[in-house]
């Protein structure tokens, strides 16, 4: 089995894929350096699975995973999901003796969860968005000046930075929500958590009448995304997320809403790992 991940390692993206491969027995982790990169290896059959980062409690849902999910011509499906605690940490180089810092990097979302201490600390320093939190850790141990990263207490040890500042995210409760994406549709509706995409025409009340479906089956619906469609400005589709014991209420609810919708796919029904 080959689970592919977003690297470098010291990332909550390693966190998570160690998490989950616990269940396979053999199992090969392979890095990618953008998650749009693990997206397209599970299009393409380089590896048979993919753990990509979702949304994350305090910003919410990672763009280029859930268009992914939605918009790629290769159906993407999810098979499970995986819960960490975030714990974001302001690291420097072990030389570090009070010097000012020139630029704190960090992925986008890293640095949008640390918001509030980014903004009552280094009001004035320039904040460097790349593609993981341990991707800003390797650049902080390589350079010459004093930069910063926000970054998990793993890279730390891997690439022998000190922690300046532990816990730095706005809420202790920072959690994200990881995704493991397959090509194999899903053959069932028996797992805990169904997601599913669905356009509407743009009339008045569409939206309500789909949403009325699940309050009449006592269906809980726990997420719901829009997202634009890209091609005109004002047209939305929508990602959402239900909860059902009964799942012959379930079937039959989807029935129906794939019936009043312009465009529908299950995207997956599925439990989580850890």
């Amino acid at each position: 089995m080959k689970v592919g991940y977003l690297g470098p390692n010291g990332t909550f993206s390693e966190q998570a894929v160690l998490n989950y491969s616990k269940i396979y027995s053999d199992v090969e982790l392979i890095q990618f350096p953008t998650i749009r990169g693990v997206l397209d290896a599970v299009e393409n059959s380089i590896v048979d699975e993919g753990v990509v980062p979702f949304e994350n409690s305090i910003e919410g849902v990672v763009t280029t995973t859930i268009d992914g999910l939605i918009f790629d011509d290769k159906k993407l499906y999810i098979k499970s999901e995986v819960v960490i605690g975030i714990s974001q940490n302001l690291l420097v180089r072990s030389d570090y003796n009070g010097e000012k810092i020139e630029r704190i990097i960090s992925h986008p979302q890293g640095i949008a969860q640390c918001d509030k201490f980014l903004r009552e600390n280094f009001k004035d320093t320039l904040c460097e968005a790349v593609s993981s939190t341990g991707e800003g850790a390797r650049i902080v141990s390589e350079s010459r000046e004093f930069l910063a990263s926000i970054s998990p207490k793993r890279s730390a040890e891997i690439y022998g930075l000190k922690i300046l500042k532990e816990n730095i995210q706005d809420d202790s409760s920072n959690q994200t929500r990881f995704v493991v994406v397959t090509n194999e549709s899903p053959k069932s509706l028996l797992g805990d958590k169904t997601s599913i995409v669905f356009t509407t025409d743009h009339k008045p009340g569409e939206l309500y009448k789909i949403l009325d479906i699940f309050a009449i089956w006592d269906i809980n619906m726990t997420k719901i995304e829009s997202r634009p469609m890209k091609h005109k400005l004002g047209t939305y589709c929508f990602f959402i997320d239900v909860e059902a014991e009964n799942k012959d209420d379930l079937r039959d609810a989807l029935k129906m809403v794939e019936r009043k919708t312009s465009f529908f796919r299950l995207l997956g029904s599925y439990t989580r790992v850890y």
